[in-house]
């Protein structure tokens, strides 16, 4: 079974790439201004975690996924996700560590945040050059056939 995953992360984590990666699509930066909804992925925009007016959205998508990836990007200064945000939710919960070859780039600490929010299991991402991409979509049964 495929399983149906919501990305989650702040503005510039690397989540609309991602999706674009995970549907061999080009590569094309496009700031999200609203939820992007397909088959597979849901992809709300990073202010949906940045600003907690707009939390209550993310957990009323979270019921429409097997999955949800909280994002965080190897470049960045600090990490949204409090300690032991996994858990309140409700479904399955997945690190997801992106833009792992960019300059400043610091996956060790990216995924050290992610297991203190509580991740298990987390995957290295770089959706540019697909590396850690076959991983991903292993784990969300997308390399299977219905």
């Amino acid at each position: 079974m495929k399983k149906k995953i919501m990305f989650m992360g702040r503005s510039g984590a690397g989540k609309t790439t991602i999706m674009q990666a995970l549907y061999g699509e080009d590569i094309a930066y496009k700031k999200t201004q609203y939820v992007n909804y397909s088959q597979y992925i849901i992809d709300p925009p990073g202010e949906y975690i940045e600003d907690k007016q707009f939390g209550f959205a993310l957990a009323l998508y979270s019921y429409e996924v097997d999955v949800i990836g909280f994002i965080i990007a190897a470049n960045e200064p600090f990490s949204l996700y409090s300690p032991g945000t996994v858990a309140m939710a409700t479904r399955e919960v997945i690190g997801i560590v992106t833009q792992i070859n960019s300059e400043g780039a610091n996956p060790e600490l990216a995924a050290e945040w992610l297991k203190l929010a509580g991740c298990e299991k987390i995957f290295f991402v770089d959706s540019v050059t697909r590396e850690g991409l076959d991983k991903l979509i292993a784990h969300l049964g997308w390399d299977k056939q219905d």
